[in-house]
Protein backbone atom coordinates (compact mmCIF):
# COMPACT_ATOMS: atom_id res chain seq x y z
CA UNK A 1 0.00 0.00 0.00
CA UNK A 2 2.97 2.41 0.74
CA UNK A 3 4.87 1.94 -2.57
CA UNK A 4 1.40 2.80 -4.43
CA UNK A 5 1.17 6.00 -2.64
CA UNK A 6 4.75 6.42 -3.20
CA UNK A 7 3.73 5.76 -7.17
CA UNK A 8 1.04 8.01 -7.02
CA UNK A 9 2.92 11.04 -5.70
CA UNK A 10 5.77 10.30 -7.35
CA UNK A 11 3.48 10.58 -11.13
CA UNK A 12 1.97 13.56 -10.35
CA UNK A 13 5.12 15.33 -9.18
CA UNK A 14 6.90 14.22 -12.39
CA UNK A 15 3.24 15.26 -14.44
CA UNK A 16 3.88 18.72 -12.78
CA UNK A 17 7.33 18.89 -13.69
CA UNK A 18 6.52 18.20 -17.18
CA UNK A 19 3.73 20.70 -17.70
CA UNK A 20 6.15 23.13 -15.82
CA UNK A 21 8.81 22.77 -18.24
CA UNK A 22 6.47 22.99 -21.46
CA UNK A 23 4.71 25.73 -19.88
CA UNK A 24 8.60 27.87 -19.72
CA UNK A 25 9.33 26.20 -23.60
CA UNK A 26 5.37 28.12 -24.60
CA UNK A 27 6.67 30.96 -21.99
CA UNK A 28 10.05 31.14 -24.11
CA UNK A 29 8.42 31.24 -27.24
CA UNK A 30 6.00 34.05 -26.50
CA UNK A 31 8.30 35.94 -25.38
CA UNK A 32 7.02 36.29 -21.73
CA UNK A 33 10.02 34.60 -20.35
CA UNK A 34 12.67 37.81 -21.09
CA UNK A 35 9.60 40.21 -19.46
CA UNK A 36 9.24 37.99 -16.25
CA UNK A 37 13.34 37.13 -16.38
CA UNK A 38 15.53 39.63 -18.62
CA UNK A 39 18.82 38.19 -19.41
CA UNK A 40 18.15 34.86 -17.90
CA UNK A 41 19.20 32.55 -20.69
CA UNK A 42 20.97 30.01 -18.06
CA UNK A 43 17.74 29.43 -16.54
CA UNK A 44 16.00 28.56 -19.63
CA UNK A 45 18.12 26.07 -20.50
CA UNK A 46 18.38 24.37 -17.39
CA UNK A 47 14.32 24.14 -17.10
CA UNK A 48 14.32 22.88 -21.03
CA UNK A 49 16.97 20.21 -19.87
CA UNK A 50 14.91 19.32 -16.66
CA UNK A 51 12.05 19.03 -18.76
CA UNK A 52 13.35 16.46 -21.22
CA UNK A 53 14.58 14.26 -18.32
CA UNK A 54 11.05 14.79 -17.07
CA UNK A 55 8.90 13.95 -19.86
CA UNK A 56 12.01 10.96 -20.40
CA UNK A 57 10.77 9.44 -17.19
CA UNK A 58 7.76 9.63 -17.27
CA UNK A 59 7.24 7.83 -20.39
CA UNK A 60 10.01 5.74 -18.51
CA UNK A 61 7.40 5.24 -15.51
CA UNK A 62 6.53 1.90 -15.01
CA UNK A 63 9.65 -0.05 -16.07
CA UNK A 64 10.96 2.09 -13.30
CA UNK A 65 8.41 0.59 -11.01
CA UNK A 66 10.26 -2.87 -11.57
CA UNK A 67 13.07 -1.30 -9.03
CA UNK A 68 10.20 -0.64 -6.18
CA UNK A 69 8.95 -3.92 -6.76
CA UNK A 70 12.21 -5.82 -6.50
CA UNK A 71 12.63 -6.62 -3.02
CA UNK A 72 8.71 -7.49 -2.69
CA UNK A 73 9.84 -10.21 -5.01
CA UNK A 74 12.84 -11.49 -3.62
CA UNK A 75 10.96 -11.90 -0.45
CA UNK A 76 8.37 -14.30 -2.10
CA UNK A 77 10.69 -16.38 -3.78
CA UNK A 78 10.45 -20.48 -2.77
CA UNK A 79 13.90 -20.46 -1.54
CA UNK A 80 13.40 -24.02 -0.19
CA UNK A 81 11.69 -24.70 -4.01
CA UNK A 82 14.78 -23.79 -5.27
CA UNK A 83 16.96 -25.65 -3.46
CA UNK A 84 15.27 -28.47 -3.79
CA UNK A 85 15.24 -28.58 -7.29
CA UNK A 86 18.76 -27.40 -7.46
CA UNK A 87 19.20 -30.61 -5.20
CA UNK A 88 17.52 -33.00 -7.69
CA UNK A 89 19.02 -31.35 -10.29
CA UNK A 90 22.55 -31.49 -9.32
CA UNK A 91 23.08 -34.50 -6.78
CA UNK A 92 20.29 -36.85 -7.85
CA UNK A 93 18.20 -36.54 -4.77
CA UNK A 94 21.13 -36.26 -2.13
CA UNK A 95 20.26 -33.99 0.35
CA UNK A 96 23.40 -35.04 3.05
CA UNK A 97 25.73 -37.85 3.82
CA UNK A 98 26.29 -38.92 7.95
CA UNK A 99 28.89 -40.72 8.99
CA UNK A 100 26.80 -43.18 10.54
CA UNK A 101 23.56 -43.80 11.40
CA UNK A 102 21.69 -40.40 12.40
CA UNK A 103 19.15 -41.70 15.22
CA UNK A 104 17.79 -37.79 15.96
CA UNK A 105 16.89 -37.40 12.18
CA UNK A 106 15.27 -40.69 11.51
CA UNK A 107 13.25 -40.19 14.60
CA UNK A 108 11.95 -36.35 13.61
CA UNK A 109 11.10 -38.06 10.01
CA UNK A 110 9.43 -41.03 11.59
CA UNK A 111 7.37 -38.75 13.61
CA UNK A 112 6.29 -36.65 10.52
CA UNK A 113 5.75 -40.08 8.48
CA UNK A 114 1.83 -40.47 7.35
CA UNK A 115 2.10 -42.53 4.46
CA UNK A 116 4.47 -45.47 4.74
CA UNK A 117 7.51 -46.39 6.35
CA UNK A 118 9.83 -48.85 5.18
CA UNK A 119 13.29 -50.80 6.27
CA UNK A 120 15.16 -52.91 4.33
CA UNK A 121 17.95 -54.55 6.48
CA UNK A 122 19.49 -57.89 7.30
CA UNK A 123 18.23 -57.50 10.75
CA UNK A 124 17.06 -54.35 12.43
CA UNK A 125 19.79 -53.57 15.92
CA UNK A 126 18.50 -50.23 16.42
CA UNK A 127 15.15 -51.08 16.33
CA UNK A 128 14.59 -50.02 19.76
CA UNK A 129 15.44 -46.88 19.64
CA UNK A 130 12.45 -46.11 16.99
CA UNK A 131 10.13 -49.13 18.25
CA UNK A 132 7.96 -46.75 19.78
CA UNK A 133 7.30 -44.29 17.03
CA UNK A 134 6.82 -47.03 14.45
CA UNK A 135 3.95 -48.14 16.71
CA UNK A 136 2.45 -44.51 16.18
CA UNK A 137 2.88 -44.34 12.80
CA UNK A 138 0.61 -46.95 12.71
CA UNK A 139 -1.86 -46.33 15.44
CA UNK A 140 -2.16 -42.89 15.25
CA UNK A 141 -1.49 -41.47 11.34
CA UNK A 142 -2.24 -44.92 9.85
CA UNK A 143 0.55 -45.39 8.13
CA UNK A 144 1.42 -48.47 6.14
CA UNK A 145 4.67 -50.56 7.39
CA UNK A 146 7.01 -52.84 5.63
CA UNK A 147 9.99 -54.74 7.01
CA UNK A 148 12.51 -56.37 5.20
CA UNK A 149 14.57 -58.67 6.76
CA UNK A 150 17.37 -61.43 5.71
CA UNK A 151 15.65 -65.37 5.90
CA UNK A 152 17.88 -65.95 9.03
CA UNK A 153 18.45 -69.84 7.47
CA UNK A 154 19.44 -68.47 4.37
CA UNK A 155 22.97 -69.29 3.20
CA UNK A 156 23.64 -65.68 2.93
CA UNK A 157 22.74 -65.23 6.47
CA UNK A 158 25.41 -67.26 7.83
CA UNK A 159 27.71 -65.19 5.61
CA UNK A 160 27.13 -62.06 6.15
CA UNK A 161 27.70 -63.08 10.05
CA UNK A 162 30.99 -64.31 9.23
CA UNK A 163 31.56 -60.94 7.53
CA UNK A 164 30.61 -58.86 10.61
CA UNK A 165 32.93 -60.76 12.96
CA UNK A 166 35.99 -60.22 10.33
CA UNK A 167 39.03 -59.51 12.32
CA UNK A 168 38.02 -59.58 15.80
CA UNK A 169 34.64 -60.75 17.59
CA UNK A 170 32.15 -58.45 16.83
CA UNK A 171 27.71 -58.09 16.60
CA UNK A 172 26.39 -61.37 15.07
CA UNK A 173 22.93 -61.11 13.25
CA UNK A 174 19.38 -61.58 14.98
CA UNK A 175 16.76 -61.92 12.59
CA UNK A 176 14.89 -63.83 15.56
CA UNK A 177 15.48 -60.95 18.06
CA UNK A 178 13.91 -58.66 15.61
CA UNK A 179 10.88 -60.51 15.05
CA UNK A 180 10.15 -60.54 18.27
CA UNK A 181 10.53 -57.00 18.58
CA UNK A 182 8.43 -56.61 15.78
CA UNK A 183 5.44 -58.92 16.95
CA UNK A 184 5.26 -56.99 20.55
CA UNK A 185 4.73 -54.14 18.04
CA UNK A 186 2.23 -55.87 16.49
CA UNK A 187 0.17 -57.07 19.71
CA UNK A 188 0.23 -53.53 20.69
CA UNK A 189 -1.56 -52.48 17.99
CA UNK A 190 -5.52 -52.59 17.19
CA UNK A 191 -6.88 -55.21 15.57
CA UNK A 192 -8.01 -53.60 12.85
CA UNK A 193 -5.12 -52.07 12.33
CA UNK A 194 -2.39 -54.57 12.52
CA UNK A 195 -2.69 -55.73 9.17
CA UNK A 196 -0.56 -52.42 8.29
CA UNK A 197 2.27 -53.85 10.00
CA UNK A 198 3.70 -56.00 7.50
CA UNK A 199 7.00 -57.97 7.44
CA UNK A 200 8.83 -59.99 4.80
CA UNK A 201 11.98 -62.25 4.82
CA UNK A 202 14.30 -62.42 1.38
CA UNK A 203 16.65 -65.14 0.65
CA UNK A 204 18.72 -63.35 -1.46
CA UNK A 205 22.08 -61.12 -1.09
CA UNK A 206 21.41 -57.77 0.46
CA UNK A 207 21.87 -55.06 -1.20
CA UNK A 208 21.97 -52.02 0.45
CA UNK A 209 19.74 -50.88 4.01
CA UNK A 210 17.28 -48.50 3.32
CA UNK A 211 15.34 -46.97 6.25
CA UNK A 212 12.71 -44.49 4.93
CA UNK A 213 9.47 -42.39 5.98
CA UNK A 214 7.35 -40.97 2.82
CA UNK A 215 9.68 -39.94 0.67
CA UNK A 216 13.14 -39.73 2.83
CA UNK A 217 15.49 -42.34 2.95
CA UNK A 218 19.08 -43.28 4.49
CA UNK A 219 20.64 -45.87 2.34
CA UNK A 220 23.98 -47.96 3.63
CA UNK A 221 26.19 -50.22 2.68
CA UNK A 222 26.71 -53.68 4.14
CA UNK A 223 30.86 -53.46 4.83
CA UNK A 224 32.75 -56.12 6.40
CA UNK A 225 33.74 -56.13 10.48
CA UNK A 226 30.84 -53.25 11.06
CA UNK A 227 27.15 -53.27 11.27
CA UNK A 228 25.18 -51.33 8.26
CA UNK A 229 24.23 -48.43 10.80
CA UNK A 230 27.86 -47.93 11.70
CA UNK A 231 28.55 -47.27 7.79
CA UNK A 232 28.19 -44.03 5.99
CA UNK A 233 24.76 -43.12 5.58
CA UNK A 234 23.64 -41.32 2.58
CA UNK A 235 20.45 -39.15 3.34
CA UNK A 236 17.83 -38.72 0.09
CA UNK A 237 14.58 -36.95 -0.40
CA UNK A 238 12.11 -37.34 -3.11
CA UNK A 239 11.18 -40.68 -4.75
CA UNK A 240 11.38 -39.28 -8.50
CA UNK A 241 14.68 -38.31 -8.18
CA UNK A 242 17.49 -40.84 -9.31
CA UNK A 243 18.71 -42.14 -6.23
CA UNK A 244 15.37 -42.24 -5.09
CA UNK A 245 14.01 -44.22 -8.02
CA UNK A 246 16.97 -46.66 -7.96
CA UNK A 247 16.53 -47.39 -4.19
CA UNK A 248 12.68 -47.61 -4.31
CA UNK A 249 12.89 -50.14 -7.19
CA UNK A 250 15.26 -52.25 -4.49
CA UNK A 251 12.81 -51.99 -2.08
CA UNK A 252 9.88 -52.95 -4.36
CA UNK A 253 12.08 -56.22 -5.84
CA UNK A 254 12.86 -57.64 -2.86
CA UNK A 255 9.54 -57.15 -0.90
CA UNK A 256 8.65 -59.04 -4.22
CA UNK A 257 10.28 -61.90 -3.45
CA UNK A 258 10.12 -61.92 -0.24
CA UNK A 259 7.83 -64.25 2.44
CA UNK A 260 5.57 -63.20 4.63
CA UNK A 261 5.99 -63.33 7.85
CA UNK A 262 3.19 -64.35 10.78
CA UNK A 263 3.76 -62.14 13.41
CA UNK A 264 1.11 -64.02 15.70
CA UNK A 265 4.09 -66.76 15.85
CA UNK A 266 7.21 -65.50 13.92
CA UNK A 267 9.12 -68.37 14.74
CA UNK A 268 6.54 -71.06 13.57
CA UNK A 269 5.95 -68.92 10.60
CA UNK A 270 10.16 -69.05 9.53
CA UNK A 271 10.48 -72.63 10.73
CA UNK A 272 7.48 -73.44 7.79
CA UNK A 273 9.30 -72.05 5.08
CA UNK A 274 10.78 -74.12 2.96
Amino acid sequence: MANGFRNRAERIALGAMATAGVAVLLADLLGWLDEMAPGGTLPKITLLILSTVTLFLLMEFDRLKVLDTMHEQVSRLDIDGIEGGLRRERYDGVTRVHPNFPKDIFLDLLKNAGREVSVLQTWIPNLADFESELTRAVADRRAEVRILLLHPKSLVANLRDRALRTGEPGPQMDVMGTLRILKSVHDRLPEQLRHRLQVRVYNSLPSIAVYKADEHYLVSSFLHGKLAIQSTQIQVHGCETAMGREVQDELDTLWGIGREVDLRDPQRSIDSMN
